[in-house]
């Protein structure tokens, strides 16, 4: 059987099952190329990246560069001579340089049906605009932001209460077994590119904190999808009285409140009942400002809430 030397790059949890499967598959995995150790938690402690730990266990050579773009780092790749790149959440755009290292080319797992939701925020995207067909995409890299052929897709059905954070785990491990049918496929020289049609193409740009803040005037139902999309980052919040609290574990209440957006309707074991743009929200779960996460019930044991109070 043809097997290939293969070189990995990705940084975070997504990336691990792809690189499990490697390691655990026929083929060799030459080296490891991922992003430096980061700072992380409230005592700053350097945290190398998870795929650096799988790679270490495993004895892979490690590579962590601060730049991407020096002949150096071109050339100290080209040495491990790959036959192919397989590249997953690595975080970085690779210059034409590095794309042509490798003779069959550069593979990417990326975390959605291509051509839809090209960019670094794939699987939140995907949730927050309500999709219920996701899946993940190996495709050829280009010069582009996920622009390149597509070579293999896999779809899989959403869960009406999926979370980013529960379908990172599905995709992820979607992604490792798309993958090895992919190389089972080139290895027969049956892997046939099909170019993405970029009139369909939509993005998923990167998130930040700030995408967290909710706006109680649009629909329940789209902050339904919100809230998921950003469960479990950044998270989406509201203020109480200065405070912040983010909400989790949300539920379309249908029924037209007669409370201005962002009025609490009801506070009990249920949950926060809140007044939206259209239809109301149940909110099971919440992390108070400087507290855990946990159920509304639990909170408001020690916290009581009145209805008619207003986050904003």
């Amino acid at each position: 059987m043809k097997t290939f030397r293969i070189l990995f790059m990705g940084t975070p949890e997504f990336a691990v099952p792809v690189l499990k499967s490697l390691v655990a598959g026929p083929d060799e995995v030459v080296a490891v190329v991922t992003q430096p150790d980061r700072e992380k938690g409230r005592g700053k402690r350097m945290s190398p990246p998870p795929v650096k730990t799988v790679a270490l266990t495993a004895g892979i050579p490690v590579l962590q560069p601060a730049r991407i773009k020096t002949q150096e780092f071109r050339d100290c790749l080209a040495g491990y001579r790959p036959d192919l790149a397989v590249v997953v959440a690595y975080g970085r755009i690779l210059p034409p340089a590095l794309l042509e290292i490798p003779p069959l080319g550069c593979l990417n797992v990326h975390g959605s049906l291509l051509p839809q939701y090209r960019g670094a925020a794939p699987i939140q995207w995907a949730v927050i605009k309500g999709e219920t067909e996701v899946g993940v995409t190996v495709m050829r890299m280009d010069e582009g932001m996920d622009t390149g052929d597509i070579l293999l897709p896999a779809r899989l059905t959403a869960a009406p209460d999926e979370t980013a954070g529960s379908l990172f785990a599905k995709l992820a491990d979607l992604g490792a077994a798309t993958l090895q049918q992919a190389l089972d496929l080139l290895r027969r020289d049956a892997l046939r590119p099909i170019p993405q049609d970029h009139s369909q193409a939509s993005t998923a740009p990167m998130l930040s904190k700030e995408h967290g803040l909710m706006d109680w005037s649009r629909p329940a139902a789209e902050l339904h999808c919100w809230i998921r999309g950003l469960d479990p980052w950044p998270t989406a919040y509201s203020f109480l009285a200065g405070k912040r609290f983010r909400f989790f574990a949300p539920e379309v209440v249908p029924a037209a409140p007669e409370a201005p957006p962002g009025t609490l309707l009801r506070a009990d074991r249920e949950g926060l009942l809140i007044a939206t743009g259209c239809g109301s929200l149940l909110i099971r779960e919440v992390q108070p400002e400087g507290g855990k996460r946990m159920k509304v019930e639990a909170y408001i044991c020690g916290h009581p809430l009145q209805p008619g109070i207003s986050f904003g």
